[in-house]
């Protein structure tokens, strides 16, 4: 009997059960075939994403977030790929304000950063940042009439000072108070903490039993500390403090606000006061008019001009006997 891989053929036709393992011996070089292309495919997307390079004309950089102290030298890198042809344009632009400076132009760096910035193969080098270099850059490369970009955000490190706190001293209850503090030279910018005594105040107070019945709210991004409403519990030594990545925390002096009542009486007091002062201002109008050291209407007009007018029916008689005569009026 004729024989095919162990299996036992009956004259011309080959049994059912045959037919099927001859088909899965055949498809089975085509399966490890599939297997072995989706392999190859999984790697070389890894090997893109790694990269940074996804398909044709991109630009990629070694680090879209680069974190350096201050008067230290930082790099920013830019990576076109192959696409943009052997010589692309490059150029460098810093995001402020809502507006861009050109850091690199021309192929070179601009007047206000020659003197610290100089070109990379791959990208620009600061020999020594400041805080004012904080924030995005944007790399723009251009060539075979393609464009591509990629942005590098810098973070120049500056630990906190002291920070500055306004804390009233003094409010009435069922007001509201705000203690607010600022820090102006940290960076990147500081999150800030509240403490009341040596207790620090939870962000959520009522997470915490011990705070469930406080009306306050921490904004640890401004560093606003708001009570609304005040209560008598409120009062106490409060202080701020403020800490970022680059450095320990620094806080300020400790202020302490009393909570009061409203003074109703005071409040009643000032009126009555406010109304005799008014009372005795109206009283000693009229009697300075009564006794005439006011001045009246008619003493406040000015006096009317006189006119003179002599008549003239004999004025050239008069001239001819050689007396004065005035012919024209005159003024009194």
């Amino acid at each position: 009997m004729p024989c095919l891989g162990g299996i036992v053929l009956r004259g011309s036709s080959l049994t059912h059960s045959a037919a099927a393992e001859r088909n899965r011996l055949l498809e089975k070089p085509k399966d490890l075939i599939d297997e072995a292309d989706m392999l190859v495919s999984v790697y070389l997307l890894a090997v893109l994403a790694s990269t940074g390079v996804e398909g044709a004309f991109t630009v990629g950089t070694d680090s879209s977030n680069v974190r350096v102290r201050e008067n230290e030298g930082a790099d920013l890198t830019c990576k076109p790929s192959a696409d943009f042809g052997s010589t692309p344009r490059v150029e460098w632009k810093f995001n402020v304000l809502n507006a861009q400076r050109f850091v690199v132009f021309d192929g070179k760096p601009t007047e206000s950063y020659a003197n610290r910035v100089e070109l990379l193969n791959n990208g620009v080098r600061f020999n020594k940042v400041t805080r004012g270099d904080n924030g995005e850059y944007e790399c723009e490369v251009s060539g075979n009439n393609n464009f591509g970009k990629v942005i590098v955000k810098l973070t120049v490190l500056v630990p906190v000072g002291a920070p500055v706190c306004n804390i009233p001293t003094s409010v009435t209850t069922d007001g509201k108070a705000i203690l607010r503090c600022s820090d102006k030279v940290g960076s990147p910018p500081p999150n800030y903490k509240w403490y009341k005594g040596d207790t620090l105040l939870p962000e959520d107070p009522k997470k915490f039993p011990n705070f469930k019945n406080s009306t306050y709210r921490i904004n640890p991004i401004n560093g606003n500390l708001e009570f609304s409403p005040v209560t008598k519990a409120d009062s106490g030594a409060y202080y701020c403090e403020a800490v970022n990545s680059a450095g320990p925390a620094k806080r300020c002096k400790a202020v302490r606000m009393e909570v009061e009542d409203v003074n109703t009486g005071g409040i009643v007091a000032a009126v009555i006061v406010s109304l005799l002062l008014v009372a005795l201002l109206i009283g000693g109008l009229w009697y300075a008019n009564k006794k005439g050291y006011l001045p009246t209407r008619s003493e406040s007009k000015p006096k009317p001009s006189v006119i003179y007018q002599p008549p003239s029916s004999r004025g050239g008689e008069e001239e001819e006997d050689g007396e004065f005569r005035q012919k024209s009026s005159f003024v009194v």
